[in-house]
């Protein structure tokens, strides 16, 4: 209902929605504040009572093979749906007539690190530095070799573990108060994108909006049968259980507001703590399968509508560069532009100022590469559970079929952000198992 009324307003009264952005950046400031501290208490927790290195470097892995097949996939997934569709035909640009000040204002003069940089960067020169940049590589770093340490510790290092664990209930409860506000969030979000770039922008980069979304549903289902084939979930199911964080993520354009929530509900549908922890936020660097859909896209788009006839090496080319350059996109400002400017200068098939042809359209893909990179980073991490035996297939199947589940706690409910329940449970009970159930559904509940 927030995004629907964020629409209308950014429609109707276009100055009062572009007034509204505060609400949309406020939100995510408010989840992004807690990414950092939630990923380490997930990661250190979740590994140290597995305690097993071996499994650790074996889940790294994986992801990572996983999220690089999946990503050359999608690049060249994208590079036979833009050859298809053409989008960029009957544009005729002159690079002379393209304006790139406002390229500068998006990235703010930021590079798309190197290979080595970009590995090196993980490694961070301050712990205290990485919580305060939201550097989620880096916290992801550090936590894996402080759950280690721990497990090493044995008794000794019990009592440190259980006060990260006690202090991750404080991380959720945190969340499930800031989720109350988050149809204003979404709401502020939208009425910002439709006030300031209009419904009307839609038509004039119509068949790259076409095609990219084109593209973004047919690989929905390849998500859909890579699910089922590979881990036995049912996507449909998923996305039923999940539907308010996707309509969230599509309303603030931000996979990041929903990441705690996912995190949390993945791990309710039985993905092992470990597993989510590590896959969730390695893949938000390396498993980003919207954007890598949408680059090649706009790269061919830019080349047709400069006239330039690539011949099937040079697409091929362009597709190994955009699968490194990829890789650098997380958290640095205008990432694409940035990205799609490295491929442009490295091919020379186009001038990379040429780029800033596609900022009127951007915006509009945001939904697109948001939705996909959410959902296939979900798919992700239950691959990797079931590859690893750390999928609790039972209680994956309950949840997704919202078969009843045992009663919340006080402590659960306010932690999601309803009202206390009656009733108790043992308090022998691993918190794991309660924080897992924190999202049962109503009837379950009552």
């Amino acid at each position: 209902m927030a995004v629907a009324i964020g629409i209308t307003i950014g429609h109707l009264w276009p100055s009062l929605g572009e007034s509204l952005k505060p609400l949309g950046d406020g939100f995510i400031r408010l989840i992004k504040m807690l990414i950092a501290p939630l990923i380490f208490c997930v990661i250190v927790t979740g590994i140290a009572k597995v305690g097993d290195l071996g499994s650790v470097g074996r889940i790294g892995v994986k992801a990572l093979v996983y999220f690089q097949a999946v990503t050359a996939f999608a690049l060249f997934y994208g590079m036979v749906v833009a050859n298809l569709l053409r989008p960029g035909d009957g544009f005729d640009v002159d690079s002379a007539d393209v304006d790139t000040a406002a390229m500068e204002e998006v990235t703010g003069g930021e590079e798309i690190p190197g290979i080595a940089d970009f590995f090196l960067d993980v490694i961070p020169e301050s712990v205290v530095g990485a919580f305060a940049e939201n550097e989620l590589l880096q916290v992801l770093f550090f936590a894996v070799f402080t759950a280690l340490a721990l497990s090493k510790m044995g008794e000794r290092g019990k009592p440190v573990l259980d006060l990260i664990d006690r202090f991750t209930d404080v991380i959720f409860t945190c969340i499930g108060w800031i989720m109350r506000v988050a149809p204003l969030g979404a709401l502020g979000a939208m009425a910002f994108v439709i006030g300031a770039y209009g419904l009307s922008s839609l038509s004039s980069f119509g068949m790259l909006i076409v095609a990219c979304y084109t593209a973004a549903l047919i690989f929905f289902f390849v998500l859909v049968v890579i699910a089922r084939a590979l881990a036995g979930v049912n996507l449909f199911k998923f996305l039923r259980y999940t539907k308010e964080e996707f309509v969230l993520a599509l309303g603030a354009a931000s996979s990041e507001a929903v990441m705690p929530r996912i995190m949390q509900k993945l791990s309710n549908a039985g993905c092992s703590r470990a597993t989510t922890g590590l896959v969730v936020p390695t893949g938000y660097s390396f498993n980003l399968d919207g954007a890598a859909i949408y680059l090649p896209i706009a790269a061919l788009f830019l080349a047709q509508a400069f006239g330039a006839d690539l011949t099937l090496a040079d697409q091929l080319m362009m597709m190994l560069v955009l699968l490194l350059t990829s890789k650098g996109m997380a958290g640095v400002p205008g990432s694409a532009f940035l990205a799609l400017s490295a491929t442009a200068t490295a091919i020379g098939a186009f001038p990379a100022a040429g780029v800033a042809l596609l900022l009127g359209a951007d915006r509009l893909m945001d939904s697109m590469r948001v939705s996909i990179n959410l959902l296939g980073n979900c798919v992700a991490t239950f691959v990797i559970a079931r590859w690893e035996g750390q999928l609790d297939m039972a209680r994956m199947r309950a949840v997704l079929d919202r078969e009843e589940t045992p009663q919340e706690t006080a402590e659960d409910e306010e932690r999601s952000g309803g009202r206390p329940q009656q009733g108790t449970e043992p308090e022998t009970e691993d918190r794991a198992a309660r924080v897992a159930r924190t999202d049962a559904p109503p009837h379950a509940r009552d």
